[in-house]
């Protein structure tokens, strides 16, 4: 289990720097309501703030950072490279467009958003360049499973700091995270909610009364006590609170084991496991 004391805890990565264990995600989060959520999720603590060029929000992102007066550094800011973006060239025009959105001279870390086929390699070949000139301070990639990464680690002079990748109880790839593992790659999961299809599954709710917390607060605290990053998707301000409010109890070694057994492996987003 991984010992976590609050919500600006981080995890080292390969690559000099450190992941907050609990951030923001945006996706689908319409402008106005992406810059309120980003606004109260600092104010509640939150460090950690994850966005894309495909969610059309990166401009509010950078305002309501800006705004917060928190100090730039302090802030642990992604974003991603979308794919009709990847290709080499294409990929260094896209860094700069979103640092122009994000009004931000770097991004702690830049991720390719999906493996596509026969360009990924190429994009990742423009993100290490990315990360030497100082543009992202990290990089990784996102929705890549164990044969594209495979495929990139044969060609890639850095190794991904980071895999973001969709994760729940409920879609638990544990091949998926052991070799990222053994390869020095932090796991992220987005929808570590399963987008709230699975929040009322019997079996969470009978672990939330005997921990006294809610659905949501389990399904979470178990990825972090797996050793995960988590960046739940919320625009409400009390529902923002609500899931960082896991770092004041632990679910014990049986239960852990107990919540391994729910895969069922039900995906609420993209497959790349059908990408060639």
């Amino acid at each position: 289990m991984t010992a976590l004391a609050n919500l600006q805890s981080r995890i080292p990565t390969n690559q000099s720097v450190s992941v907050p264990v609990f951030g923001l995600g945006v996706w689908k989060s319409k402008p106005k309501e992406c810059y309120a959520a980003v606004i109260s999720a600092l104010e509640v603590g939150y460090r950690h703030i994850d966005t894309a060029a495909i969610y059309g929000n990166e401009s509010e992102v950078g305002q309501a950072i800006r705004d917060s007066k928190i100090p730039r550094s302090e802030i642990f800011l992604v974003t991603k490279l979308w794919n009709a973006d990847q290709g080499y060239d294409s990929a260094l025009k896209a860094i700069d467009r979103s640092l122009e959105n994000l009004n931000t001279d770097y991004v702690d870390m830049y991720l390719i958003h999906f493996p596509v086929t026969e360009k990924r390699n190429e994009s990742w070949k423009a993100l290490e360049e990315i990360k030497k000139s100082g543009k992202a301070k990290s990089i990784g990639v996102s929705n890549f499973m164990i044969p594209h990464l495979e495929e990139l680690l044969k060609e890639a002079s850095i190794v991904p700091a980071m895999n973001q990748v969709e994760y729940h109880p409920f879609l638990n790839n544990n091949e998926l995270f052991h070799y990222c593992e053994s390869k020095g790659i932090l796991v992220e999961a987005y929808s570590p909610l399963a987008h709230g299809k699975k929040i009322d599954d019997e079996r969470v709710a009978i672990l939330a009364k005997k921990y006294n917390k809610t659905n949501a607060q389990i399904l979470l605290r178990w990825g972090l006590q797996k050793g995960m990053v988590l960046i739940p998707k919320s625009v409400k301000k009390e529902r923002i609170r609500e899931n960082a409010d896991v770092f004041d109890f632990q679910i014990n070694e049986a239960d852990m084991m107990e919540i391994e057994t729910w895969d069922e492996d039900y995906r609420t987003c993209w497959d790349p496991t059908t990408v060639e």
